[in-house]
C-alpha cells in the first residue's frame, strides 16, 4: 500500500509540472501546499527517494512534541504501520513570538589618514604629532528595524559589507550595549542579555566541531549539556536519534566529522551538524551567519529546508545570506536587504516584483528576483545619490504596507512571560523551567546541567577525541623517551667525585627545564578547541569553570606516565641517591614540574591566540627561567633588580626540591682527603705530592687532615649553591600551588579574552 501511495505522488508529479503534493508535516515546510514551481520534476523525484529510504525511529511520547522529522511521509488510512509520522502535538499557538527591533545603528571609529605638510611627509606614521591624526567614524547599522516571526524564516540579504552579520549580531546581543542604539524586543519587552542566551542559539558561519568525533557522537555530547539531567539518557538518545533524522544525516551517523588530515563527512553536512548542535534544546530563536556560505546549490537547499521545518516547530529564524537560489528564495517568508548598513528592502519575497515596479524598476521575466534586486542595489551604490532614494521608498513603502496588517497582528501576541509559558508547555526549551514566574531571567535556569556534571561531560568528549588522535600524545611521550635516555647514557652512574658533583648538578638543571619544554607541545591542544569553546559557552552550554577543572583533570593521566616514564629511565642509571625515598620523592617532582608546565601552557594558550607566537613566548619566558632558577648564577649573586624574577622563575623550585633530595644527607661525604684538589691546578700533581700538602696544611691549620678526612658534605654543597631558603617538600608543595594558579589565570583569561561581542 505504502508502494502505491507513492506511485500516485510521483504521478501528480509528472501530471502537474512540479507539483509535488505533500504530507501534513511537509506541507507546513513548503512556502504554498498546492503549488511549487520551484521543485522541477527531478528534484520531486529525488524528495521521493529521500522519504521511502529513509528509516522512521519511534519515540516517547514525552519527546513526540518536540520531534519533526525531514521527508515525513504522508499519513493516511493506506500507510503502514511500520511507517508512522510523528507530528508536533497541539494546534499551532495562536500567540507566536515576535522579535523586533526598531532603530538599530552602530558605528565604530577607525584611524584615518591626513594630509600633511610636504615637510612632514617623510616622518614615519607613528612619529606624527596626536593632534595630526584624526579619527573616522564608520557607520555599520544605520537605523534599521524590522521584525520576524515565530514560524517564519527572516533572511537578511546584501553584497559584502553591507551589514548583514553585523546586523546578526546586534539581534544576538553579540555587541555591547554602550556601542548599539536601538531597542530589540520580544513580544514587546525589552530581551535580558541572560534570558536571550537560554532561549536563543547562534550558528556561526564556520563548522566549529571536534574532528574525531562521530555525528552521533557530536550530537549526543551536546544533548549532554543542553538538555537537563531529569532527562533520561534513554530519551536524551531518542532526541538525538530524532534530531539526526530531521537534519537528513541518517546515513552518515556514525561517520566522523573529519578535518585536513582524516576523511570525514560532506560540507553540507558538516553545516548541518552545526546546525543541531545548537538546536538540541529546542530553542525559540535561533540566529545563524551565513549557514549556506561555502556550499553547493543542493546541499545548500537542503539546509534551508531544515530551517525551515525548524522554525514550523515553534521557532524563530533569522539568518544572513549572500546570494540565495530560486529554491531557496521560496522557502523563505520575510527579506531584509541592506545596503552600508541601511534598509533596502524589507518584506516577503512576493512582494518583491510589486516593489520594484512601484519603485519604477520593474523585475524582468525569467529573472531571479533576489539577483536582481542586488544588481539593482550595487548599481545605485555606485550612483551620485547611492541608495538614498531607495532608502526613502522603502519607508514610505513599508508605512503602506504595514498598515494593513497592523489590525491582524495586533492582537496576536501574549505579554513574553505567557508566550515562554506556553512555549513550555508545548515542549520547547527543553533544557527549560516547567513553570516561569515574574522574573523571567531567572525561572528559565542560566545551565541545564550542575557542575559536575559538564565536567565529566567535558573529560569524556575530551578523552574520547584525544584517543582517536594518538599521535597528539604520542609525541609528547616520545620526546620524554628520547630525553630521558639521552640523559641516563650522558650521565651514566656518576660517582661522589668532585666532578661528580657538578655532573650531578648540571643533569638537575637541565632535566628540570626539560619537563618544562616538553609541556610546550600542548600549546595546539587549546588553541584547536578556542572558538568551539566560545560557541559553547557564549549560549550557556556549560559554565567557563566546568572546562578549566575538566582540562585540569583530563591532563593529570597523562602526566603521571610521562613522569614515571621519565623517573624511571633516569634516577637509577644516573646513580641518584636515597634509595626507593629518593626515588619517589623524584617522582613526585618531576610530577609537579609537569603539572606546572603544563598549566603554564595552558595559560599561555588562553592568552595567545596563534600557534607560532606561543611557541615563540613560551620558549622564550623558560630560558629566562632557567637564567635565573639559581643555576647559572647563585641566589646571592643575583643583582637585587632581578632577584623577583629568580622567586617567581618555576625552574626554581624543582631544581631545588632535587638538589636537597640528593645532598641532603649530612652524613654523606662528596670531597675526601686529596680530592680536595681534583678540581684545581694541583690536581694533576701525583698522589704523593698531595698528601704532603696535606700535611702541610694540617700544620698550617693546627688539625689533622688525611686521606679520610670528609672535607665537604651534602649541606656544604647546598650552601655554596644557595639552595638553603626552602625544604624539599616546600619545593614540591610551592610548584604544585603554581600551577594551580597558573589554572586559576588561564580561567581569568577565559572569562577576560573569550566574550564574543564586538565594542
Amino acid at each position: 500500500m505504502y508502494r502505491q501511495r507513492v506511485s500516485q505522488l510521483t504521478n501528480q508529479t509528472n501530471n502537474k509540472q512540479g507539483v509535488l503534493p505533500m504530507s501534513n508535516a511537509d506541507s507546513m515546510s513548503l512556502s504554498s501546499a498546492s503549488d511549487t514551481p520551484f521543485l522541477g520534476p527531478r528534484t520531486a523525484a529525488m524528495e521521493l527517494q529521500e522519504l521511502t529510504r529513509k528509516p522512521i525511529h519511534h519515540v516517547t511520547p514525552t519527546l513526540g512534541e518536540l520531534l519533526q522529522r525531514v521527508g515525513d511521509a504522508q499519513t493516511d488510512s493506506d500507510a503502514t504501520p511500520d511507517h508512522h509520522v510523528l507530528e508536533v502535538s497541539g494546534n499551532p499557538t495562536s500567540s507566536p513570538f515576535v522579535l523586533a527591533f526598531n532603530n538599530l545603528t552602530y558605528s565604530v571609529k577607525i584611524p584615518r589618514k591626513v594630509t600633511v605638510p610636504a615637510c612632514f611627509r617623510r616622518r614615519r606614521e607613528h612619529e606624527l604629532p596626536e593632534n595630526m591624526l584624526e579619527s573616522n567614524t564608520k557607520v555599520l547599522l544605520n537605523d534599521v528595524s524590522g521584525e520576524a516571526r515565530e514560524g517564519e524564516i527572516l533572511a537578511v540579504l546584501g553584497a559584502s559589507g553591507s551589514g548583514k552579520s553585523t546586523l546578526i549580531d546586534a539581534l544576538a546581543d553579540r555587541i555591547h550595549k554602550e556601542s548599539l542604539k536601538g531597542t530589540v524586543t520580544l513580544n514587546g519587552e525589552i530581551l535580558e542579555s541572560k534570558l536571550l542566551k537560554v532561549i536563543s542559539a547562534y550558528v556561526m558561519q564556520d563548522d566549529l566541531l571536534f574532528p574525531m568525533l562521530t555525528v552521533e557522537e557530536t550530537l549526543m555530547f551536546s544533548a549532554e549539556f543542553r538538555l537537563p539531567r531529569s532527562l533520561s539518557t534513554s530519551k536524551k538518545k531518542a532526541r538525538v536519534q530524532q534530531l539526526i533524522d530531521q537534519l537528513g544525516l541518517r546515513n552518515a551517523a556514525k561517520t566522523v566529522i573529519g578535518d585536513e588530515g582524516h576523511r570525514g563527512i560532506s560540507g553540507g553536512e558538516r553545516r548541518r551538524v552545526s546546525i543541531g548542535i545548537d538546536i538540541i534544546h529546542d530553542p525559540i530563536v535561533l540566529f545563524l551567519d551565513e549557514p549556506t556560505s561555502g556550499l553547493d546549490s543542493t546541499s545548500a537547499f537542503m539546509v534551508v529546508k531544515v530551517l525551515q521545518r525548524i522554525a514550523q516547530s515553534g521557532s524563530i529564524v533569522i539568518m544572513s545570506i549572500h546570494q540565495p537560489s530560486y529554491r531557496i528564495l521560496n522557502l523563505l517568508d520575510r527579506l531584509v536587504f541592506l545596503s552600508k548598513g541601511q534598509t533596502v528592502f524589507n518584506g516577503s519575497p512576493s512582494s518583491l516584483p510589486q516593489f520594484f515596479e512601484e519603485f519604477n524598476h520593474p523585475v524582468p521575466e525569467n529573472e531571479n528576483r533576489t539577483e536582481f534586486a542586488l544588481d539593482l542595489i550595487r548599481e545605485l551604490e555606485g550612483s551620485p545619490g547611492g541608495t538614498k532614494s531607495l532608502v526613502d521608498f522603502n519607508r514610505s513603502w513599508r508605512i503602506k504596507t504595514e498598515r494593513k496588517q497592523s489590525l491582524k497582528n495586533r492582537a496576536a501576541n501574549l505579554s513574553l512571560k505567557d508566550a515562554i509559558s506556553a512555549s513550555i508547555s508545548r515542549g520547547k526549551l527543553v533544557s527549560g523551567a516547567t513553570n516561569v514566574d515574574s522574573n523571567l531571567s531567572t525561572s528559565v535556569p542560566t545551565f541545564a546541567n550542575p557542575f559536575w556534571i559538564e565536567v565529566a561531560v567535558i573529560a569524556k568528549r575530551s578523552s574520547l577525541n584525544s584517543r582517536r588522535m594518538p599521535e597528539l600524545f604520542g609525541m609528547r611521550l616520545g620526546a620524554v623517551l628520547v630525553t630521558g635516555i639521552i640523559l641516563a647514557t650522558m650521565f651514566w652512574h656518576l660517582d661522589n667525585s668532585p666532578k661528580g658533583i657538578q655532573e650531578r648538578i648540571g643533569f638537575f638543571a637541565f632535566a628540570m627545564s626539560t619537563t618544562f619544554y616538553t609541556c610546550a607541545e600542548a600549546i595546539p591542544v587549546f588553541l584547536m578547541e578556542r572558538y568551539i569553546f566560545m560557541r559553547e559557552t557564549a549560549y550557556n552550554a556549560y559554565r567557563r569553570s566546568s572546562y578549566v577543572l575538566s582540562h585540569a583533570l583530563s591532563s593529570i593521566p597523562s602526566i603521571l606516565l610521562l613522569s614515571l616514564t621519565f623517573s624511571a629511565i633516569t634516577y637509577y642509571a644516573v646513580g641518584l641517591a636515597g634509595g626507593f625515598h629518593g626515588f619517589f620523592f623524584f617522582f613526585l617532582i618531576v610530577t609537579a614540574s609537569f603539572w606546572a608546565g603544563s598549566s603554564f601552557v595552558t595559560f599561555l594558550s588562553g592568552v595567545v591566540s596563534h600557534v607560532m607566537l606561543g611557541y615563540t613566548v613560551v620558549v622564550a619566558i623558560l630560558a629566562y627561567f632557567l637564567l635565573f632558577s639559581g643555576f647559572f648564577i647563585t641566589r646571592d649573586r643575583i643583582p637585587d633588580y632581578w632577584i623577583w624574577f629568580h622567586y617567581i622563575s618555576l625552574v626554581k623550585y624543582p631544581y631545588q626540591g632535587v638538589l636537597q633530595n640528593e645532598f641532603g644527607d649530612p652524613s654523606k661525604c662528596f670531597v675526601r682527603g686529596v680530592q680536595i684538589f681534583d678540581n684545581s691546578p694541583l690536581g694533576v700533581f701525583p698522589e704523593e705530592m698531595k698528601l704532603k700538602l696535606l700535611k702541610t696544611m694540617s700544620k698550617t691549620l693546627g688539625m689533622n687532615i688525611t686521606n679520610a678526612t670528609c672535607l665537604t658534605n651534602g649541606p656544604d654543597i647546598l650552601q655554596t649553591q644557595a639552595v638553603t631558603d626552602l625544604s624539599k617538600w616546600n619545593c614540591l608543595w610551592v610548584t604544585v600551588g603554581l600551577g594551580f594558579l597558573f589554572r586559576f589565570l588561564f580561567y581569568v583569561a577565559l572569562s577576560v579574552g573569550s566574550k564574543n561581542k564586538r565594542r
